[in-house]
């Protein structure tokens, strides 16, 4: 049986990871920028490398974070149904369905 409680937790665990993996993409467009620049300016090409590795561990954690993501939208669908199923009401549905339907737009797009 879920409770309010572990409704709660699924909901800012997804709200969590939908940060990070935002957090994630920026950081890539952040890095691969300054990759760019460092080219055009003819760095020196330890730091260079250096950087490369730098952009390439950003974007290793892309498609992590989304796989964790994808899993904890699919613990919240579970509970969401089960509170469904026992018809409890309430502003946590509302915001679990609502981050339900933010993480799904994501993947779609």
């Amino acid at each position: 049986m879920a409770t309010v409680r572990d409704l709660k937790i699924k909901t800012s665990t997804c709200k969590r990871l939908l940060k990070e993996l935002h957090s994630y993409e920026k950081e890539v467009e952040r890095e691969a920028a300054k990759t760019t620049n460092m080219k055009e300016s003819g760095a020196d090409p330890y730091v260079l490398k250096q950087q490369e590795n730098v952009l390439a561990e950003s974007r290793m954690m892309i498609p992590d974070c989304r796989k964790r993501l994808e899993a904890s939208l699919a613990d919240l669908q579970g509970i969401l149904e089960e509170f469904k199923e026992e018809s409890k009401g309430g502003p946590e549905i509302d915001e679990a369905e609502k981050v339900v339907v933010e993480i799904k737009t994501l993947f779609q797009g």
